[in-house]
């Protein structure tokens, strides 16, 4: 039966792989580390999704359950200074960046304490000193300014990393290979991580790509690519390590394919309809290895204390209820007098 099961994953997940051991330049306590940033955005869109279907959110929210991994494993890899592009999907990414939850809540409720003084709402969320480059609606267009970034980095000579987020519908938008071939052209340092969810929006990726598998078109830049288990924070920590020490020597751009699966809707008030009987039967052997099951059942295995793990996961989700708590109750609505500032950059914010 085990089997059978392992072999119905590696249908959804040919990459999977088993979290057997650490990486080796990886202690225990920053494996507990990753833990928590993975309960902490877990906790972070569960309240989303019920927040926005009590209308205390308003706009479109894309929740980034189950896709925890791929944030946490990626940002946890990354050096301080680095930059990350984001999506619209792109909240987990900002946390496991280092963001408040506190104030990207008072950005969802649209308060003036928001990373964007609450215009910009769940599609938007930015922090750029903080090396937050920003989120967009729109498929596909972190991938540019990502490599922007890595063309700053460059040319000043500061050795910093720029990491483009997107997904697989990305793939098949005209910015993807453009800036993919100009990233390999000019041997820029930056990582192209697509986070493989198998749907774009509500059609079947497989559907309309006639190749399967993304990270191969990285042969066709001139570029490595490589298809990673998405599920596993360490195979993301790993590969995101060693793409990030590849283009700080000057080797030049890495497409990485974290394949995965997007387990619920599009975004938070989605039925699925699009989605029949068959793929849903094959989603439910994937939460035995979804991120929060899994890096848990590592870490027990490695002798952490349910006691303690327990702890880690209450801790996360204090943290995001006293977050939501500071927007609601002790954040402002932003005043008029404001509604026609920063409609342009000011001209003072060198990357």
């Amino acid at each position: 039966m085990e089997n059978e099961k392992a072999e119905q994953i590696k249908s959804i997940i040919p990459s999977y792989t088993p979290m057997r051991e650490l990486p080796e330049d990886l202690s225990l306590a920053e494996a507990k580390e990753m833990f928590y940033s993975i309960c902490q955005i877990r906790e972070f869109e569960l309240k989303v999704r019920d927040l926005w279907r009590a209308n205390k959110i308003r706009g479109m929210c894309h929740a980034y359950y189950y896709g925890e991994a791929i944030a946490v494993g990626a940002c946890h890899a990354l050096e301080k200074g680095d930059y990350i592009t984001s999506t619209h999907r792109g909240h987990g990414h900002a946390l496991a960046r280092g963001a408040s939850p506190g104030r990207m809540f008072a950005e969802l409720f649209g308060k003036a304490e928001g990373y964007n003084k609450g215009k910009g709402g769940s599609m938007h969320i930015a922090d750029v000193k903080s090396g937050i480059l920003g989120a967009t609606g729109i498929v596909g267009s972190g991938i540019a300014p990502a490599a922007g970034a890595a063309l700053s980095a460059k040319l000043q000579k500061n050795g910093k990393v720029s990491l483009s987020f997107f997904g697989d519908g990305a793939c098949n938008q005209g910015p993807f290979s453009e800036t993919l071939n100009m990233a390999a052209a000019w041997n820029l340092p930056v990582i192209f991580l697509c986070e493989y969810n198998q749907w774009a929006i509500g059609t079947d990726y497989w559907r309309v790509t006639k190749e399967h598998d993304a990270y191969k078109r990285a042969e066709g830049f001139g570029m490595p690519g490589i298809q990673i288990d998405g599920f596993n924070v360490f195979e993301v920590y790993k590969a995101v390590r060693d793409a990030a020490a590849r283009a700080r020597a000057g080797e030049g751009p890495t497409l990485i394919e974290a394949r995965y699966m997007r387990m619920l809707g599009h975004h938070v008030g989605d039925d699925q309809n699009y989605r029949d009987e068959k793929d849903l039967e094959r989603i439910s052997v994937l939460y035995d290895i979804e991120p929060v099951t899994r890096t848990r059942e590592f870490l027990e295995s490695a002798g952490v204390p349910k006691e303690e793990l327990e702890d880690i996961q209450k801790r996360a989700a204090a943290e995001i209820q006293e977050a939501i708590a500071y927007a609601d109750t002790q954040c402002h609505e932003p005043s008029l007098e404001t509604l026609y500032e920063d409609i342009y950059a000011d001209g003072e914010i060198i990357i």
